[in-house]
């Protein structure tokens, strides 16, 4: 009120608002709504808001390599085909560099604001990213030189049963690391693979193990085709199953394009390749189906090691690579790991 007071000679030219003759009660109250507005932005003007970040100088003046915010929720566009996209929920990472050592921090908000605008109104795509990465560098106002951005979401995609005509729905997780640093940029894609492994050991003496029954129970030299159906089929015939457990692939790929690869497209090669991806909806027939896929498919980790080396040595597209197989054996309490990369020196995240 003080302010306001002190302020209000000035705005009326030095004469108060009770001295002003009108012809009327609304040309008044028309006066009234003026010399409030008036006064409210004169306010504003002079009674501006701190900025500790821009008017203060760091104690320690230090450059720090990155600083920015983590678990950022956002919507994103992610393509899943070339006609059409899928919504996702998002938790984003973004960081700029704070290269200019006596400032006192960067501008968050600024990088906020950014990244909300332009990933949740436009499809994912790397031409998106680059402008979000260099005009989060630009709104620092010369504080920052590089940029980084980390997106971690799950893409979800249809999959037929094996021989039924059910089908039901997987999610993958996906984590796409992209830097921008000395004008350029550079992008790594990681996503999770779940799939079966059965154990070609466990397999071999469970075959040993059957062998020995059938020469245990039909020790004549001629045995009945009939009577020999009958017993595999009837519970006696169930003398051992080998151990199988739901394995993992993590990953990572640094590509060299300028376009993201269809994640959907990425995510069935690599299934192709393993040779035993988990199912979704599950008929009776289908069941039969994974278990002879598993048969045909048996595998220690180092054998799915090798599968997933072969498919990314063989793509073009991949600079570099870092792969982990994990399979969460049913046999041990333990895991049975595999982990490779194409140049060490480079190692990936």
């Amino acid at each position: 009120m003080f302010i306001v007071a002190q302020l209000l000679p000035r705005l009326l030219g030095g004469k108060s608002s009770v001295a002003t003759k009108t012809h009327s009660g609304e040309q008044k109250s028309n006066s009234k709504d003026q010399q409030a507005l008036e006064t409210s932005s004169e306010i504003n003007m002079t009674v501006s808001l701190p900025d500790v970040a821009s008017g203060q100088l760091a104690t320690t003046a230090l450059p720090l390599k990155w600083v920015g915010m983590e678990k950022i929720a956002i919507s994103l566009e992610v393509e899943i085909s070339s006609t059409s996209c899928q919504r996702v929920n998002a938790l984003a990472n973004i960081f700029v560099s704070l290269d200019k050592p006596e400032a006192k921090g960067i501008h968050m908000s600024r990088l906020y604001i950014r990244l909300r605008e332009i990933l949740s109104t436009t499809p994912l795509n790397i031409k998106t990213i680059e402008a979000l990465l260099k005009e989060s560098v630009q709104s620092q106002q010369g504080l920052s030189k590089a940029a980084k951005l980390e997106l971690q979401f799950e893409v979800t995609i249809d999959k037929p049963a094996l021989l039924s005509d059910q089908f039901g729905y997987q999610s993958y997780p996906i984590t796409l690391n992209c830097e921008y640093i000395n004008s350029e940029l550079s992008y790594e894609l990681s996503l999770t693979i779940a799939y079966s492994s059965t154990c070609p050991c466990s397999a071999a003496l469970s075959r040993q193990a059957l062998s020995e029954e059938i020469e245990e129970q039909f020790s004549q030299e001629m045995i009945s085709k009939h009577e020999l159906m009958t017993w595999i089929t009837s519970l006696k015939g169930s003398i051992a199953t080998p151990h199988s457990q739901r394995s993992f692939a993590y990953v990572t790929v640094k590509l060299t394009e300028r376009t993201l690869p269809l994640i959907p497209n990425l995510i069935k090669a690599l299934e192709q390749a393993i040779g035993t991806p988990v199912q979704t909806a599950v008929k009776r027939e289908d069941e039969q189906a994974f278990a002879k896929l598993n048969a045909e498919n048996l595998m220690f980790c180092e054998d799915a090691a090798r599968r997933v080396k072969q498919f990314l040595e063989q793509n073009t597209q991949f600079v570099d690579y870092w792969f982990k197989i994990e399979h969460q054996e049913s046999l041990h309490a333990h895991n049975a790991v595999a982990i490779d990369n194409k140049f060490p020196a480079q190692k990936l995240t």
